[in-house]
């Protein structure tokens, strides 16, 4: 196990690549660069040391996106361009990283609405394939906008023409489809997904209460978690992909109460001043001591979106490294249980973390 905040060798640094440069990715590179640089207890991390990798392991090798005032800059300036909204962790400049954000494919990537907000850069496209090798990116991270189904399949394809492993963030369906696992296990490489789940977000805190409330003997009448954000996100997932986010975040819900109950979860609306930061809105009823007992829970948590993401997905990269040197291939059960809404095999939250935590040791394969 690594203690020291150096991290382990040059063999052993986590090379990814990033395609969509928004405020997840801001979150990201921000995160990484205080881990290199300060303690990191105070970044919120599950595990500190996961396997033999910590979080300064961590390099972003290449980036790609499509929008004017990112395309051509280097990642620590075009992290901060619209219509990105995540906030300075520090307040002080970040130090070049030495990645110039390159032209991907356009694609379905950008939504009409967001056209409107944002201007496409009017350069060409790269070869993604042929940036990845060069970059020796070993993980690309689809980090793109919700809704985005084609371009997301599109970087999937990419990744294994490039021999790279593929973690995919969005909710297009990718890791948790058989087609996908069979190209990717085909390839010899691992892929981990669909649609993260944050740190301290509404899936988690509505999968906690009703299993809580299970296994004290309640029985679940009725449940919702409704939410409206600020940020971009928020905005795609409200146009593009508010069916997909809701039957996924639903699914995810359900699966801690073992009997068939109206649930309902899922992004509800944009308010742009609300900026980075996400609040939602729980109702549960349920009963009992015979029925005649009834048991409600109405409360709001407010938070900040977009690096409410990055505990779960730096484990996720560093999970998938782990596959990597295993020479794993495939769907990643266990590392897509404990961090997405919508993986291969839906678990308990608790199966999930014992799942992750014999993965970590080897005692379970994928």
């Amino acid at each position: 196990m690594i203690t020291s905040r150096s991290g382990c060798s040059e063999l052993g640094k986590i090379k990814i690549a990033i395609a969509g440069v928004g405020n997840c990715c801001s979150a990201l590179l921000q995160g990484i660069h205080y881990a290199k640089t300060m303690e990191t207890s105070s970044l919120g991390l599950t595990y500190e040391n996961f396997g033999e990798y910590i979080v300064s392991d961590i390099d972003i090798v290449a980036a790609f996106d499509v929008v004017q005032g990112k395309v051509g800059l280097d990642l620590s300036e075009a992290i901060f361009g619209k219509p990105n909204n995540m906030y300075s962790l520090t307040n002080e400049e970040l130090p070049k990283s030495g990645v110039i954000v390159q032209k991907g494919e356009e694609l379905d990537g950008i939504g009409d609405y967001m056209k409107e907000i944002v201007p496409i850069d009017e350069s060409e496209p790269v070869n993604v394939v042929e940036a990845l090798k060069d970059a020796k990116a070993e993980i690309l991270l689809n980090l793109i906008p919700s809704g985005a189904a084609e371009a997301s399949k599109w970087y999937g394809e990419q990744a294994l023409k490039a021999g790279c492993a593929f973690i995919n963030v969005t909710p297009t369906v990718m890791a948790s489809d058989p087609d996908w696992n069979k190209k990717f296990k085909g390839a010899g490489l691992p892929i981990a997904g669909d649609d993260l789940q944050n740190q301290i977000g509404s899936t988690i805190i509505h999968k906690n209460l009703l299993k809580m409330l299970v296994d004290r003997g309640v029985h679940i009448k009725e449940s919702y978690c409704l939410d409206v954000g600020g940020g971009t996100e928020s905005l795609n997932a409200l146009h593009r992909a508010r069916a997909i986010k809701r039957f996924f975040k639903t699914n995810a819900v359900k699966s801690q109460v073992h009997y068939d109950v109206p649930i309902v979860a899922g992004s509800t609306d944009f308010v742009q001043f609300l900026e980075t930061r996400r609040t939602s809105y729980f109702w549960i009823l349920g009963t009992h001591y015979a029925n005649s007992a009834d048991v409600c829970i109405d409360i709001q948590l407010s938070t900040t979106d977009a690096p409410n993401s990055f505990a779960i997905l730096v484990d996720a990269i560093r999970g998938t490294k782990i596959a990597l040197k295993r020479k794993i291939s495939g769907s990643l059960e266990s590392v897509s249980a404990y961090g997405f809404k919508k993986p291969p095999k839906a678990v308990t939250i608790e199966e999930a973390t014992k799942w992750i935590e014999e993965f970590i040791s080897g005692r379970r394969k994928i």
